[in-house]
């Protein structure tokens, strides 16, 4: 990489390693695309974080520190949803319904002890949607990101961004099943990873050159 580029701000993308007996997680896949693309005048660094409890956030940390980012993006898959999801709150709870890689099923513990209960995604949500409706691309607005790992590493990124003096964007999306995961689920939705690289590239790039969210009933599911 030449100087020039190492010089220019970072937005961070993550996905997570495969879980739950899948082969693959289409999240990493987009985020390992991405890596390196200059978007908006940032450089996108891809990567990967372990879908573990105990590990996710230090992993997080330690990305959070090396690069300083201007925009974080967190990604995760969801199967079973149809399109992009913008994710909109991040609760501070674990209730796993399957155990993470590591074999721990936390049921009912906070993220954070004496922390907000909830913390907002900061990222133009409506302004990415639309954007992604425009591309025609299949996206909704979610008001939640669940339980699991991906709902941990969206609270514990919206907390460590408020707690610090930087002033990066931050938030979570979920990515739908790629086709040959769906095949193993009758009617189940997906999308092509071409698809989806394209969605989340346009979600930095709307991040980065949006400064106020757009302000229209954007409706939400999940």
């Amino acid at each position: 990489m030449n100087n020039t580029r190492k010089k220019l701000p970072v937005a961070l993308v993550t996905g997570f390693d495969p879980f739950d007996g899948e082969a693959l997680n289409p999240s990493f896949e987009i985020a390992r695309a991405l890596d390196g693309e200059i978007v908006a005048g940032h450089r996108v660094v891809g990567a990967e974080l372990p879908t573990e409890f105990a590990r996710s956030l230090p992993a997080l940390d330690a990305l959070l520190r090396r690069h300083r980012p201007a925009l974080v993006i967190a990604l995760g898959q969801a199967g079973g949803r149809s399109g992009i999801s913008l994710e909109r709150v991040a609760v501070n709870l674990i209730d796993a319904r399957i155990a993470d890689n590591a074999g721990e099923q936390p049921v009912d513990v906070r993220i954070v002890k004496r922390a907000a209960n909830a913390y907002f995604a900061t990222l133009p949500v409506k302004a990415m949607l639309t954007a992604l409706r425009a591309a025609d691309i299949p996206a909704e607005l979610s008001q939640s990101a669940g339980s699991f790992v991906c709902n941990q590493v969206f609270y514990g990124l919206m907390h460590r961004l408020g707690r610090s003096r930087s002033r990066a964007r931050g938030g979570f999306v979920h990515v739908p099943y790629l086709p040959e995961q769906a095949k193993k689920f009758p009617g189940a939705a997906s999308l092509p990873l071409a698809t989806m690289i394209a969605a989340i590239r346009l979600c930095v790039e709307t991040a980065l050159t949006t400064r106020a969210d757009l302000r229209y009933p954007g409706g939400a599911t999940h």
